[in-house]
């Protein structure tokens, strides 16, 4: 990786702030090369927003924003999701722009579709070689900002069976990554009829990543 002061000024970009261009909250999804499908639960960022915008009164744009790590407008979103069942695969000029805008006040919830887990541990050390994926502890604010999750993660789908994990990367203290493992929150936050999750697993699922959401929002 590029020693950060020899990277071209122009792939960096401006600070994200708390809120998209107009005051307007929006989420952006996050499109990343290696063949994944991360266009994956189309339905579940604009469900998550609706319910932001219904339960919490806040200004929040219902589509979601779609953008790669180079993309000039990537700054404008404080909040970048990534899902998929595939692989994930940076370049350097990616995985330093994510880092630069990770450690500046972005935040990437990351979720795994059943499928890029490997890849994507692999990536995010390419972006933060110096930082461990830790599991979240129970009693982490993550868990209770909005709602109570004192087990963790809500288990959603079976998929390896076992219960899920919650991981993070930390940055001088302050949490910049959120990944979600055996679980699948965003197959739950989909609409109904996608997957057939029954509305009480549905709602557990949305409430955690309001959480998520609005945890990030405020640190």
């Amino acid at each position: 990786m590029l020693p950060l002061l020899l990277v071209p000024a122009l792939i960096l970009g401006p600070l994200p702030s708390a809120e998209s261009p107009g005051g307007v909250f929006r989420l952006g999804r996050l499109h990343y090369g290696g063949g994944g499908d991360w266009y994956a639960n189309p339905t579940s960022l604009p469900n998550l927003a609706r319910a932001m915008r219904d339960r919490l009164d806040m200004d929040v744009e219902i589509e979601e924003g779609r953008v790669s790590p180079l993309d000039d407008d990537l700054f404008d979103y404080p909040i970048l999701h990534m899902t998929g069942h595939g692989t994930v695969r940076f370049t350097s000029e990616e995985a330093e722009r994510l880092r630069w805008y990770l450690i500046h006040g972005g935040f990437l919830f990351a979720d795994d579709n059943y499928g890029m887990d490997e890849s994507f541990r692999r990536e995010i050390r390419r972006v933060f070689p110096e930082a461990e994926l830790v599991e979240i502890p129970f009693d982490h604010e993550i868990y209770h900002t909005l709602h109570d999750f004192p087990e963790g993660l809500p288990k959603i789908h079976e998929h390896h069976g076992g219960p899920p994990h919650g991981y993070g990367i930390f940055h001088e203290g302050r949490l910049v990554v959120f990944y979600s493992f055996n679980t699948d929150i965003g197959d739950g936050l989909e609409d109904g009829d996608v997957h057939g999750d029954p509305p009480a697993v549905r709602e557990q699922a949305l409430r955690m990543a309001m959480n998520v959401v609005t945890y990030a929002m405020t640190h």
